[in-house]
């Protein structure tokens, strides 16, 4: 029997990676054990940090930083994770917030300040609002993936590890707060919290009408020693994850899979608006333009030396013109 390469990857639990934990599809000439107990902000830390998987879905934000600082990973452009994020910027509602334009001057709590989700919010808010970052005094909970000195100009503190960044928002010490997951004062109803967007919905669609992005949140890491050993691996692994989301995406169009009224409703609502693959990987013109936009703001955040370019960042998936395409 032919020996195939076994590889680590952790990733999130999702739909779209489904065939693959199941096994429905086998990337050619390796075999995956495939995590995904971790949540993300310990897996990102953990392949980072400690680089314990060969693979891992991996923020792209401290992905970025880390090429950045030449350190020993690579990354294929599939992208597991997009999210709008008007609807993550939570403020005290005793703090007469209304606009965004009531955050400057103001203290403003994030999980960490590498996080893709709030790099992402920060571009936001100072591009289409008029809020610029080096305005707010930012209080972090989490030390970053990467390691990294704030620039000049830039007030970041980290909070003491008994406090929450949740519960200071709530209890009125910093003014809002920048978050990657709904949090609990949101969850539990707590009047002391709101969003910044209560109608959120409509500002993320208007911001994709205006600019064509769905924010990528995470690519998949490679360790660099693993690629420059087996750089088959690379459109191998790449071709496995688009057949994944291939099959899940004809599965999830079965209304009965999920216990929701109107899911199919939804479903044809995203379609009309983000068109048939919301999720795409690769680098056409959509992705390209959304992930240099995600560069872009980094560089302007001050947590990279230079616009690096994509070609940089993204192993190359080719096979050669018309070569390496599959069937579902």
């Amino acid at each position: 029997m032919t020996k195939k390469l076994s590889l680590t990857l952790a990733c999130g639990d999702y739909e779209i990676v489904r065939p693959l934990k199941e096994g429905t599809v086998e990337p050619d000439g390796i075999e995956l054990n495939i995590l995904t107990g971790a949540d993300s902000t310990t897996r990102h830390w953990r392949f980072l940090r400690n680089q314990e998987y060969d693979v891992a879905e991996c923020s792209a934000s401290s992905y970025i930083v880390a090429r950045d600082r030449g350190m020993p990973f690579r990354a294929l452009p599939v992208f597991l994770h997009r999210r709008f994020r008007h609807g993550f910027v939570f403020i005290n509602t005793g703090k007469g917030i209304t606009r965004p334009t009531d955050l400057i001057g103001r203290k403003v709590g994030v999980k960490s300040y590498q996080v893709t989700a709030i790099l992402w919010l920060r571009g936001i808010l100072e591009q289409e609002y008029g809020v610029p970052h080096k305005s707010i005094e930012w209080f972090a909970e989490l030390d970053e993936d990467v390691e990294f000195t704030p620039p000049e100009g830039l007030r970041l503190s980290k909070i003491p590890d008994e406090k929450s960044i949740e519960t200071m928002l709530a209890e009125g010490e910093i003014d809002a707060l920048l978050h990657p997951d709904i949090i609990d004062p949101i969850i539990e109803g707590d009047p002391r919290v709101g969003r910044l967007f209560p109608d959120y919905k409509a500002e993320e669609m208007a911001y994709y009408a205006k600019t064509g992005i769905f924010p990528i949140m995470h690519v998949l890491g490679f360790k660099q020693a693993l690629v420059e050993a087996h750089p088959w691996i690379v459109p191998n692994l790449y071709q496995a994850f688009e057949q994944a989301k291939a099959i899940a995406m004809k599965r999830m169009r079965n209304p009965r899979l999920v216990p929701l009224a109107w899911y199919q409703e939804a479903w044809e609502e995203q379609e009309k608006v983000l068109g048939p693959d919301p999720w795409e990987y690769g680098l056409g013109e959509r992705n390209r333009k959304n992930f240099e936009t995600l560069v872009g703001y980094s560089h302007q955040q001050g947590l990279i030396s230079r616009p690096i370019p994509l070609d940089e960042l993204f192993l190359s998936t080719s096979q050669g013109r018309k070569r390496g395409t599959f069937r579902t």
